[in-house]
């Protein structure tokens, strides 16, 4: 049967030079989907949060040569930057959380803008995302992307997809997160999104809109008492104020409504995210890359989507 069309997207900043040139075309082999492009979203943005602090954080120069390297090496398509005019953001907030807000990450340094942004600027059916940080191991005699875009043509409800998260376990039940259900199609239901790896349909996304605000609590306690809706009158006044994560935001809109986001069960597709930054991990990751793409993983690292470090190197 032919297929929707399908994007792939990755996010980069300065924080991720230590791995991306390991992850990046890593992930591109092992979702093996002929996708009408592969592209890298650049984040120019200046570093906030805790992605200040983190290990091996290099220049602009740096993170542009690695790039365009990926581009002479055919592993991505086309290379573009986040959009950080002011009216754009206007107009893409008003959009998709129906006020133009002036924050462009969130508290810890997340690019709220940038995810919006890739959203809007995909031109296919579908956008797959991936953090530049995941490693993915898929049987190479199968395709999550085509399960997952048949699933999502006969549940409706499902407003993200993704495969397993984190190695089997013996009776396929996941570990580290919970699901809300269970479908006999052979995917779990969530009411929580996660911005780190995700299939969506486009225009099943724009039903969803407009997304709530969510404000972190602020420094003088009695602004928490104040209505959402005076708080970010006052950040679009005077930019005060730190938003929540994006990805709590849309898990706010999946409690409101009747969509979902779905893992799906197989054993085919499985993703771990490293939480490890330290010179030893980054000297293991080819190795690891190698084990994950083998299927080849700790017993005890079964159900578990963070990579536990101890049990690979």
């Amino acid at each position: 049967m032919p297929f929707p069309s399908c994007s792939l997207w990755f996010f980069v900043a300065r924080t991720d030079l230590p791995f991306m040139m390991q992850t990046i075309p890593h992930l591109v082999k092992m979702n093996n989907f002929p996708f009408e492009e592969k592209v890298i979203a650049i984040d120019t943005a200046p570093l906030s949060g805790e992605k200040v602090n983190r290990p091996g954080i290099g220049t602009m120069e740096e993170l542009r040569s690695c790039v365009q390297k990926l581009l002479d090496m055919k592993v991505v398509d086309r290379v573009v930057d986040f959009n950080y005019d002011p009216l754009y953001r206007k107009q893409v907030y008003q959009k998709h959380f129906g006020s133009p807000l002036k924050n462009t990450h969130n508290y810890k340094g997340y690019p709220i803008l940038g995810s919006i942004f890739k959203i809007e600027d995909c031109k296919s059916d579908f956008m797959l995302h991936f953090d530049s940080d995941m490693m993915m191991y898929q049987n190479p005699n199968c395709s999550w992307i085509k399960e997952a875009m048949i699933l999502m043509e006969t549940h409706p409800e499902i407003m993200f997809i993704r495969p397993l998260a984190g190695p089997p376990t013996e009776d396929g039940k996941p570990i580290q997160a919970k699901p809300d259900g269970f479908d006999e199609d052979g995917f779990l239901q969530f009411k929580f999104f996660g911005s780190r790896l995700y299939l969506v349909n486009r225009k099943r996304f724009k039903q969803m809109l407009p997304i709530p605000v969510i404000w972190r609590p602020y420094k003088h306690k009695w602004l928490d008492h104040l209505p959402v809706s005076i708080k970010t009158l006052l950040n679009i006044w005077t930019g005060g104020g730190k938003l929540d994560s994006w990805e709590v935001m849309v898990s706010k809109k999946l409690e409101q409504t009747d969509y979902y986001r779905a893992t799906l069960t197989s054993p085919n597709a499985w993703t771990l995210h490293p939480i490890d930054r330290s010179p030893a991990f980054i000297k293991a990751l080819p190795d690891i890359i190698k084990r994950v793409e083998n299927n080849d993983y700790p017993v005890k690292q079964a159900g578990y989507y963070d990579l536990i470090s101890k049990l690979w190197f």
